[in-house]
């Protein structure tokens, strides 16, 4: 059974105070099945060694070739139009239909089919109309990193803005005032990581007994990173009988028990489960020595184009950063260990191009969302195949080619070879060194130049996540921050973010010093002191943290 009671279609879930007469089309919850009778769900054999996916006992509509065979509200099909969107991806034309029907979803589908519009589009629509009293949001959705919220977040302002829907960005690493003081400004949509959530409920900051649509994306990697109870707690507090949206690239033990606990009778889509079913993602196996590792590492990140490097730890990351920086290489370090703002800053810098090689750990690999990012290279082979999958789903994404390279110590073949067979992949094995032309071939490897290189650092710091447009108003962010953009209320079309705020930066190993911001300064030495450069340059020493 269910942990809720699935309400009637006649009366269906509590409804949120309207914001006019008539919600949009489709915003009702229609052809919601009663929890109680499971709907004769039953596992079904994929042949695979996940669990089993539930089949639906009610079968699910049709699935749509077109955003017009959808009963889209008009300002959400003409916001479609302006971004360039006119198909829909097998996951949204599979989804939509049952979704924008309130039926609960179960999709299982690899990063970059489509998945954040494929819920999105439904939870926008049918959010329509309705307007979230401060501190109750109508719609929640839970991601398990800062930069997954962000991507959500950036993807689906455009869509919130056109039907006046407020959203907040709830995340942990910035200021949890600031974050409140949007929830109490009041906003339909939150997405939001569990930590930081549970924090602002349990502050009395938020209140989920309105939400009638919950959706946990990248549940897998929620159920990875420790936050099942977390997010348990959290769908407890939520509207009884509700919509639920779940999708995941895999479906482990852990997440199918959360499945079969929260989703009532739900439509099941599975598209492109594997990476190795994207027929665009080449995967390579390099056998290297110890001796020849760092080098071929070295020359691979000199490539005339962005790379992707995943090590195991923060360590390591900051380590392998260091020494590229001292080499010519323009790279940066990506982990948990880094405030929100500076891997904020760092992700905006590799997707414009300034850093083209990002060092980062497993914490990244459902947050970066870098388009035409063709490849991506396993420097340390991660532990297992669902990480494998996760990383490399970093490219290859939307229909593009890529190509997923891993090198191999001798004492690692073994490993590597049960994690391929389990991720049911064939990959492409070969013994380089690193002046190897094969290795050329592969990955655009090449010498670097070996002079250090210094990267601008912005000088204006994010002022929080989280904050939404108000009435007839907006803000604006900082040039060159990433802050995760908000939706704009009813009467002002707002462009998202924080506030141009000034900002203090601080200073790396060797600096210290003030920066101002438009609008004031603040600072923050360095270890060891010593002015910073009105540049807000910073070296090829990046700052050490522990592991």
């Amino acid at each position: 059974m269910p942990e809720r009671n699935r309400q009637s279609t006649s009366g269906g879930p509590a409804r949120p105070r309207r914001r006019s007469r008539a919600p949009q089309q489709g915003a009702g919850r229609t052809g919601a099945p009663r929890g109680s009778a499971r709907g004769g769900a039953r596992p079904a054999d994929t042949g695979s060694d996940e669990p089993s996916l539930i089949v639906t006992g009610t079968p699910a509509p049709p699935a749509v070739t077109t955003f017009a065979e959808l009963d889209l509200p008009t300002p959400l099909s003409e916001e479609l139009t302006r971004q360039g969107v006119s198909v829909p991806f097998p996951i949204q034309g599979a989804t939509l239909p049952s979704s924008l029907a309130g039926r609960d979803v179960l999709g299982r589908g690899r990063t970059g089919s489509g998945k954040t519009l494929a819920f999105g589009l439904a939870m926008l629509a049918r959010t329509a109309g309705h307007r979230a009293e401060p501190r109750r949001p109508l719609a929640l959705v839970l991601v398990p990193t800062r930069e997954l919220a962000q991507q959500v977040t950036d993807s689906l302002t455009p869509y919130a803005r056109a039907l006046h829907l407020r959203m907040a960005t709830v995340v942990g690493g910035l200021s949890i005032g600031r974050q409140a003081a949007a929830l109490r400004g009041g906003a339909e949509i939150v997405v939001a990581t569990p930590g930081r959530l549970r924090d602002l409920v349990e502050r009395g900051d938020c209140a989920l007994d309105q939400v009638v649509i919950t959706v946990l994306d990248e549940a897998d990697q929620m159920a990875d990173m420790g936050f099942l109870p977390q997010v348990t707690a959290l769908l407890r507090q939520v509207v009884p009988g509700s919509q639920r949206m779940l999708f995941s690239a895999t479906l482990d033990r852990n997440v199918d028990t959360l499945v079969r606990r929260f989703l009532s009778d739900p439509v099941v889509h599975a598209v492109d489960p594997s990476a190795g079913a994207v027929s665009t993602m080449e995967h390579h196996v390099l056998h290297v020595t110890g001796e020849d590792k760092r080098d071929a590492t070295v020359r691979i990140a000199a490539r005339d184009g962005r790379v992707l490097l995943f090590l195991d730890s923060k360590r390591a990351v900051d380590r392998l950063a260091k020494t590229l920086l001292a080499s010519g290489v323009r790279a940066a370090a990506l982990h948990g260990g880094k405030s929100q703002p500076q891997r904020t800053r760092t992700l905006t810098q590799f997707k414009s191009g300034e850093v083209t090689a990002l060092v980062a750990t497993n914490v990244a690999a459902r947050g970066i969302h870098i388009d035409d990012l063709d490849l991506v290279v396993n420097v340390d082979p991660p532990a297992d195949h669902k990480d494998y999958l996760h990383r490399g789903g970093r490219t290859a994404r939307a229909g593009a080619s890529g190509r997923v390279v891993t090198l191999v110590l001798s004492d690692q073949r073994r490993d590597m070879e049960r994690l391929m067979a389990k991720a049911r992949i064939t990959p492409h094995t070969a013994k380089v060194h690193s002046a190897d032309d094969e290795l050329a071939r592969i990955t655009g490897a090449r010498v670097p130049s070996g002079v250090p290189v210094v990267i601008t650092v912005p000088t204006a710091e994010p002022r929080s996540a989280g904050a939404s447009t108000g009435r007839g108003g907006s803000r604006r962010r900082p040039r060159g921050s990433g802050a995760p953009a908000t939706g704009a209320a009813r009467g002002g079309a707002g462009r998202g973010g924080s506030g141009r705020t000034g900002g203090g930066t601080s200073a790396g190993r060797g600096g210290g010093g003030t920066s101002a911001g438009r609008g004031g300064g603040g600072s923050s030495a360095g270890r060891t002191g010593g002015a910073r450069s009105s540049s807000g340059a910073r070296t090829a020493q990046p700052r050490r943290r522990a592991a």
